[in-house]
């Protein structure tokens, strides 16, 4: 059995409905800070860093294989650009500090986000109780590019 390993998701990820779309239900999955990045959606959801900021989503365990999937197959397809991991570390709700992988597009396309992918992390965003400002911030990249 292929061991599982903390990834950090932070966009449509982040919604257990996405992942189960593709089949991808993980055993342990809880909320998660990345402190050093910022948030971007335009048309979909990648980091870019800057100090100062924080980035709210969740770490989720998953096997080498099951990441392959879900970022060669279906964030290529369905994101539309590569993304690529990058190590970090997180800190959950009880302050534990995790290494993680987390998944970033270097080279996304900018282009308007579409209101339904928005939606599909807003709403979960706020279900975890992420900072109200942060949530708000999230369907603003609707608003700023539509």
């Amino acid at each position: 059995m292929e061991p599982k390993i903390w990834v950090f998701f932070y966009g449509a990820y982040i919604n257990p409905s996405v992942l189960r779309e593709i089949e991808l239900i993980p055993e342990e999955y809880r909320v998660a800070t990345l402190g050093g990045f910022r948030l971007n959606i335009a048309p979909t959801a990648t980091l870019s860093r800057e100090p100062g900021s924080t980035v709210w989503g969740t770490i989720a365990t998953a096997t080498h294989e099951e990441l392959r999937r879900l970022y060669t197959e279906h964030a290529k397809i369905f994101l539309g650009g590569e993304y690529f991991p990058r190590a970090v570390t997180v800190t959950d709700l009880n302050d534990n500090i995790i290494p993680a992988l987390c998944y970033i597009c270097d080279d996304m396309k900018p282009a308007p986000a579409a209101p339904d992918y928005i939606e599909q992390i807003a709403r979960p965003a706020e279900e975890y109780g992420f900072p109200k400002e942060y949530v708000r911030m999230i369907r603003n990249f609707s608003t700023a590019s539509g």
